[in-house]
């Protein structure tokens, strides 16, 4: 008899903890709006639907995993749609003066970075809100973009030394099947993962965003944690503004305009809490490919793109009422 209690009693806690994981409703959602799709459209299920949906999505999710870190630390990064496209910017001028495709990535990468350094100092250092110091590097950054590029736009050809082999990064399919931004945003993904569940700056990003005075107090380093994460944050806008350079070949001074709100809002769905301290990368992620199912079904039934706006912001007030809702029974309880 033992031996058969044992493991039941060990089974429906797990269970428990499961249907009552933030991540679950979402998923849920997600299956739903799965099926919805194949019901609606005989193609929506088809392996090459379902590939491109994972092409688009794979920018936006990079950009999510670094935002997901960010809001976990109870802040917010506004500036991300400005640094995809600043990074982009210089990479693509870098390529066109004739610089080698990998060194004009990783100019771009460090641009990002820096960008993200400068928000996080802003916040820590003199201690202006977030949402002040990213709504004002928002503009700050898409004026540095524009002012480099005279306005104009930078295109890359497969003339240019190096084009083709960077393109690979953005139009390739590994083994000619999956698209390569998607594998990248896989590999991200994974690694957001191990570093917000596994690693000691992901436990210390629950605990600055959950009680940051608790969190000094116990001696962990509020400011650096919160360093690491808008630097992450402008790593990964930089990497999806490169990858976007290399699926276009072009890009100019307003490119990625209103991408942060979608990024916000995928983490959002994703069952993270807008004040911080919870929040997952799967759920990011989850978040995100519920949103690329979403504007793909409205795609596919011919929906405008002003009613596809008006849905999706709908999707994000009913995400962040759920997570008030459930903030609130937590209180009671």
């Amino acid at each position: 008899m033992t031996t058969t209690t044992a493991p039941a009693r060990g089974f429906v806690p797990d269970l428990r903890r499961l249907l009552h994981a933030r991540e679950a409703g979402v998923f849920a959602a997600l299956v739903l709006l799965f099926l919805l799709g194949v019901v609606l459209s005989p193609g929506f299920a088809s392996s090459d639907n379902l590939l491109s949906v994972g092409q688009q999505i794979s920018q936006i999710g990079i950009m999510a995993v670094g935002a997901t870190f960010v809001i976990v630390n109870g802040e917010i990064d506004l500036s991300v749609g400005s640094v995809y496209a600043l990074s982009a910017i210089c990479t693509g001028m870098a390529i066109s003066d004739g610089l080698a495709w990998p060194l004009a990535a990783l100019i771009g990468l460090a641009v990002g970075s820096l960008a993200g350094l400068l928000n996080g100092l802003a916040v820590v250092l003199l201690g202006v809100p977030s949402f002040i110091v990213t709504l004002g590097t928002l503009s700050v950054y898409r004026g540095v973009a524009l002012l480099i590029s005279d306005g104009a736009p930078i295109s890359l050809n497969n003339g240019m030394p190096g084009v083709a082999e960077f393109s690979l990064l953005g139009q390739g399919r590994l083994f000619g099947v999956v698209p390569m931004q998607f594998v990248i945003f896989a590999v991200v993904a994974a690694i957001g993962v191990v570093l917000l569940s596994r690693s000691r700056l992901g436990f210390n990003s629950y605990a600055v965003g959950g009680n940051q005075e608790a969190a000094r107090l116990v001696g962990i380093n509020v400011k650096r944690v919160k360093l690491s994460a808008f630097v992450l944050s402008g790593f990964t806008a930089a990497l999806a503004g490169v990858l976007g350079l290399s699926f276009l070949s072009y890009v100019q001074g307003v490119t990625g305009s209103g991408l942060e709100l979608t990024v916000i809002s995928a983490v959002i769905i994703g069952g993270a809490a807008l004040f911080g301290g919870s929040g997952t990368v799967w759920g990011t992620v989850i978040g995100v490919t519920f949103i690329g199912l979403l504007q793909n079904i409205l795609n596919i039934k011919g929906i405008s793109s002003f009613w596809q706006t008006v849905v999706t912001g709908l999707v994000i007030v009913a995400a962040v009422a759920a997570d008030t809702w459930q903030r609130r029974r937590k209180t009671r309880a």
